[in-house]
């Protein structure tokens, strides 16, 4: 399975963003899908996720901000963030992962800066 990021860029602090991760084939629902994300020198870090069991997890600095979703028929999932901060710049990467497989994106880079 091959993933696609898309819809990062350049935005103004205040301003939104809405990334989507495109799934080169069809995604079982006993996979887990999330975002992450890694800001210059730093390490990766936790964004959200879909769980296997339906359930959604944020980053706690996060909640609030960012919404994850998934269309099951275009195997798509977005990333929805608002209010973005300078310290949101980074590379967003998206994650589809189960006990034997664990496929990253070459991800998208988002600034936030005026």
């Amino acid at each position: 399975v091959q993933l696609v990021e898309s819809g990062g860029g350049l935005v103004q602090p205040g301003g939104s963003l809405r990334l989507s991760c495109a799934a080169s084939a069809s995604l079982p629902s006993q996979y887990a899908m999330g975002w992450y994300r890694q800001a210059p020198g730093k390490q990766r870090e936790f964004v959200a996720a879909l769980m296997r069991d339906g359930s959604i997890n944020y980053k706690a600095s996060l909640k609030g901000r960012v919404t994850i979703s998934r269309d099951t028929a275009k195997n798509t999932m977005y990333l929805h963030m608002n209010n973005l901060e300078p310290e949101d710049t980074a590379v967003y990467y998206c994650n589809v992962r189960s006990l034997v497989i664990n496929y990253w994106g070459q991800g998208t880079q988002v600034t936030v800066s005026s």
